[in-house]
């Protein structure tokens, strides 16, 4: 067992010394989606035909609309309608689709070899996109996870959801359907809902993250991350449309959110904004090499490079650093200090190595962490 610490140890601090270079770059804008003053925030704005409401998903607006609604809805429940609702912990999610719609990662990638910005006014989603596919577990799921968990109160007509050009057998279209394909995505969502029903206490002025919000938290990744193993099986077939350099760091940022999701980090407006800056502004291309590529800043390079690296290892070791980290992330003093590292990864010389020590301490603490929660239950 020695030994096994003394092979993690040195390889988390190896980790932790190529996360450490990363630089700050500030976030230009308001930290708004692109065309959120565009989108609506009312379930009724949607096509209501024949007692049946339906949305295309396949559509910018419209699935950004269905973000916008479920974080009306929400906040509302949460006390959050101050000050525009910036710490509800869905934010993470129409971040995320704007940077995609942003660095042209929404559309039709089997095409082109390299790719301009999109314009503004061009707001299809193609289905043969990955990320598009990835977004749509991560969207339609979770909306017809809150109309399952009973949020809309008043609509008593069926939700469904517009079929794309091509792939239908790749997504779902109903909660009926969802359930079927996507049961525990399905399940996750709603009971996240669910739970946020009962959990008005938090409010605006509540402590940065009470225990209430961890709950919160914790039924929100886990939900995430069923959505993101769905997309996964689903949307494979995609990857094949990407450079080898956009297909790699696809996978890393998707192994990326399961140690995120274990450290309970709150997605809220800030914090989304503040890691966006560090994401790819643009499709990669076979000559992009991290930390080397010439048009990105010093962090978006040092970022890439790291995840990058994660997955490597992640993936070299069978998922043992993963499990590690988890591990680590056992208690909640384990959780502080992981929330801790990621927000000041890129911002503060040497933090990150101190941190990554710390938390190695507490991965060492918390050995059997999961036995213990066994004969707790």
């Amino acid at each position: 067992m020695d030994l096994l610490y003394k092979r993690n140890l040195a390889l988390l601090i190896w980790i932790s010394l190529c996360l450490n270079k990363a630089d700050v770059t500030a976030y230009n804008g308001d930290g708004y989606p692109p065309l959120w003053n565009l989108t609506s925030g009312n379930i009724e704005d949607f096509s209501n035909e024949a007692n049946k409401t339906t949305i295309n998903f396949w559509n910018y607006l419209d699935r950004m609309s269905a973000y916008r609604i479920l974080l009306n809805v929400s906040g509302n429940l949460l006390n959050m309608t101050e000050t525009e609702n910036k710490r509800n912990v869905l934010w993470g999610l129409p971040l995320q689709h704007g940077w995609q719609y942003q660095t042209g990662r929404l559309e039709d990638t089997s095409k082109m070899e390299t790719r301009a910005h999109r314009s503004v006014d061009q707001t299809m989603i193609s289905p043969r996109s990955w990320w598009a596919c990835m977004n749509y577990y991560l969207s339609a799921i979770p909306f017809l996870g809150a109309v399952d968990a009973g949020l809309f109160k008043g609509i008593t007509h069926e939700i469904e959801l517009i079929y794309p050009d091509e792939s239908e057998s790749d997504f779902c279209y109903s909660i009926k359907d969802c359930k079927a394909s996507s049961s525990e995505a399905m399940e996750e969502w709603k009971t996240f809902f669910e739970f946020i029903k009962s959990s008005s206490q938090i409010t605006e002025g509540s402590s940065p993250q009470s225990s209430k919000e961890d709950e919160i938290l914790l039924h929100m990744w886990k939900a995430h991350v069923e959505s993101i193993k769905s997309g996964l099986t689903k949307c494979s077939k995609r990857l094949n449309y990407l450079s080898t350099q956009e297909r790699t760091f696809g996978r890393s940022w998707a192994t990326a959110v399961e140690f995120i999701a274990a450290t309970q980090f709150s997605t809220d407006f800030e914090n989304t904004n503040t890691f966006q800056v560090y994401l790819p502004h643009r499709l990669l291309t076979e000559g992009d090499k991290a930390p080397n590529i010439a048009d990105f800043t010093q962090g978006q390079n040092m970022v890439l490079s790291s995840l990058q690296l994660i997955n490597k290892v992640n993936t070299f070791s069978g998922g043992l650093l993963l499990k590690l980290w988890k591990k680590a992330m056992c208690s909640e003093d384990g959780r502080t200090i992981g929330r801790e590292l990621i927000l000041n990864i890129a911002t503060e010389p040497g933090f990150a190595i101190s941190k990554m020590i710390a938390i190695i301490k507490e991965l060492i603490k918390n050995f059997a962490c999961e036995v213990l929660k066994k004969k707790e239950k």
